[in-house]
């Protein structure tokens, strides 16, 4: 094989190959974002105690960094949280710099769903407004 040819790819190969195993390992793992890290995708779970409430709203502390959690408004569905409290939620990053909650899941194991992950929340309008069963 030409060596001008030979040369780059090895080093190409040299770069890849070791990727490979944590490429498979970061798709195939679910794990809990630290706050501190927070980041913009969607469907991120982030873990910790409540440490305040207005509303819907929350402060959520993991010991990394705090960050408000917007679960929604209260006529949609009030989630009834505690001071004290350690949850895990699953959502996104808001463009306000707030978690929006799609799933908030108490010690205990149960959850509230706030809304889905597709598309605007239903409390936003269009074909998803239909209120929640209680």
């Amino acid at each position: 094989m030409n060596p001008k040819i030979f040369l780059p790819l090895m080093m190409i190969a040299t770069i890849i190959v070791p990727s490979i195993p944590k490429l498979v390992q970061a798709q195939t793992q679910t794990q809990t974002t630290r706050i501190g890290d927070l980041g913009t995708p969607q469907g991120i779970t982030i873990s910790g105690k409540v440490q305040s409430i207005v509303g819907n709203d929350f402060i959520l502390d993991d010991g990394s960094g705090q960050v408000i959690v917007d679960a929604g408004p209260r006529w949609w569905r009030e989630v009834n949280l505690k001071q004290g409290e350690q949850v895990t939620v699953t959502g996104e990053m808001g463009r306000a710099g707030e978690f929006d909650a799609f799933r908030i899941t108490r010690a205990d194991g149960s959850a509230i769903e706030i809304r889905s992950p597709e598309g605007p929340p239903p409390w936003a309008g269009g074909p998803n407004r239909a209120k929640p069963k209680k």
